[in-house]
């Protein structure tokens, strides 16, 4: 069975529908530990609940960001995964980090990229106007949630919204295209290559799948 490594900052939402995508079958994959820079974070005790081993790396207790990225990829290597899952991580990786670990690292992230790359995504969807807004998953690579883009889902940006609101209901798209991307990577169906996302054999569009009903 093919292995996962998750790295968490915080309460770990995305963690716990994956992992419960595994428990069910659906993703045909063990996760075998989850890694957080932070201490006492809820997503620790999700993974603690479901009996995977967690660590706790804090950053803070590193000089040097290139040693903290070590310290967690020397960490990861021990598992020896298929895949590495970044769920809520909070830490920007290094170079060297990306390069251990190419073509095996997809990130979640609460925007439609390009669009929005960084923090505060809701409140700048809502300050600009949009009247659509939603997550993307992609491959992590060395430009900051620039990497290729494997599926993307959308909501409306209602005239009511406040940053909360926006937030929970793309949270609710994020748990349903993050573990259908991983399964599509766990089966064998997902690889990069030559920094483009290719799905069964094709080369996927620079803002990868769109209609998530239609890809299953």
């Amino acid at each position: 069975m093919k292995r996962i490594v998750i790295l968490v900052s915080g309460s770990g939402s995305n963690l716990q529908a994956i992992i419960e995508a595994c428990q069910a079958g659906y993703i045909q994959a063990e996760i075998v530990a989850v890694i957080s820079n932070k201490p006492n974070v809820f997503a620790l005790q999700r993974a603690k609940n479901a009996q995977i081993a967690t660590h706790v790396i804090e950053h803070t207790k590193y000089s040097e960001r290139a040693l903290f990225d070590m310290a967690v990829a020397n960490q990861i290597a021990d598992y020896q995964p298929d895949l590495i899952i970044l769920a809520g991580y909070m830490r920007i990786l290094t170079p060297h980090f990306i390069q251990r670990f190419v073509g095996k690292i997809i990130n979640i992230h609460p925007s439609l990229l390009p669009k929005y790359p960084g923090l505060h995504t809701h409140q700048r969807a809502i300050e600009a106007g949009d009247d659509r807004h939603g997550a993307t998953v992609h491959f992590v690579t060395q430009e900051l949630d620039g990497g290729p883009i494997i599926l993307q889902a959308a909501v409306p940006v209602l005239a009511n919204d406040n940053q909360d609101t926006l937030s929970h209901r793309v949270l609710n798209k994020e748990h349903q295209i993050y573990p259908l991307t991983i399964k599509w990577f766990i089966d064998g169906r997902l690889i990069m290559r030559d920094n483009q996302a290719y799905l069964d054999g094709k080369p996927l569009p620079i803002c990868g799948c769109q209609n998530v009903e239609t890809v299953r």
